[in-house]
């Protein structure tokens, strides 16, 4: 009993942190089971179980078009963020070039500069080719990098040793073939924190979507669909704390089975600067 009581005050603050973190998640998935009635009381148990709530979801709601709209934007927007974010960094860690600290600089400044400033001039740009009403004015630019995830993959790759791409410059590989067969396999973990990163804001991405798409319901997200189901239902919240959970569920998911890639890109990310 003793040692029970010594763990349980060792780890006093860890517990408390995790309750506070728990409780309302608990709250959201018990609301989902609870009848309408009982949604609205300050019950925290249902008195009587209704899963029946998500079947009810999908009926009212494209969730099925909502989510197939939010995997593309999270996708492709992730994989396009490595195509051109990866290099890029591996450029400002490990190449000498002139210029490299001043444009180092501005992408810093880039992190710091709010997207709203440059919303008015970008949608116009999207309009102007018939863009706007889709996903892509989200997914193209990151073809042009994302300074968040260069700063952070840069950070990362300062902590590779330069004697592991000597060597294989030695063997007569080209920067390319350094970048894909050394640096690529050695700094995964904060390849994978950026791609998660990038996975997590897209698919929580509520801004974008709600600006370029709101005139289309076809290319709604889940986020989108979330925010006008709650509007619509705001009055039935087991439907409207169900719709959470279906939106929640699949990003608790990822993030489950990455989370050791996850960590472990973030603890290392930094170690050098």
């Amino acid at each position: 009993m003793s040692a029970k009581l010594y763990w349980i005050a060792r780890h006093s603050v860890a517990i408390a942190l995790s309750v506070a973190f728990l409780a309302p998640v608990v709250f959201i998935v018990l609301t989902s089971l609870m009848s309408s009635n009982q949604a609205l009381t300050s019950d925290f148990w249902p008195r009587t179980w209704h899963p029946g709530n998500y079947a009810d979801v999908f009926r009212r709601t494209a969730m099925p078009r909502y989510l197939l709209n939010t995997i593309v934007y999270a996708g492709l927007a992730t994989l396009f963020m490595l195509a051109s974010s990866v290099p890029a960094a591996y450029a400002l860690a490990k190449l000498r070039w002139r210029g490299r600290g001043v444009v180092f600089v501005l992408i810093i400044c880039m992190m710091m500069l709010p997207p709203q400033v440059v919303t008015v001039p970008l949608y116009l740009m999207w309009a102007r080719y018939h863009l706007t009403g889709t996903l892509w004015p989200l997914i193209v630019p990151m073809l042009f990098g994302d300074a968040f995830s260069i700063f952070l993959m840069r950070q990362f790759l300062l902590t590779i040793p330069e004697e592991y791409l000597d060597a294989a410059r030695v063997d007569g590989c080209g920067e390319w073939r350094v970048l894909l067969r050394v640096v690529a396999p050695m700094a995964r973990p904060g390849i994978a924190a950026a791609a998660l990163f990038q996975f997590f804001y897209a698919w929580n991405d509520y801004y974008g979507p709600l600006l370029y798409t709101s005139e289309n319901e076809q290319n709604w997200t889940l986020s989108l669909g979330l925010a006008s189901f709650r509007s619509l239902h705001h009055v039935e919240w087991n439907l409207v704390t169900a719709a959470t959970v279906l939106t929640m569920a699949p990003i608790v998911v990822v993030f489950f089975f990455a989370q050791k890639a996850f960590v472990q890109g973030v603890t290392l990310t930094g170690v050098k600067g």
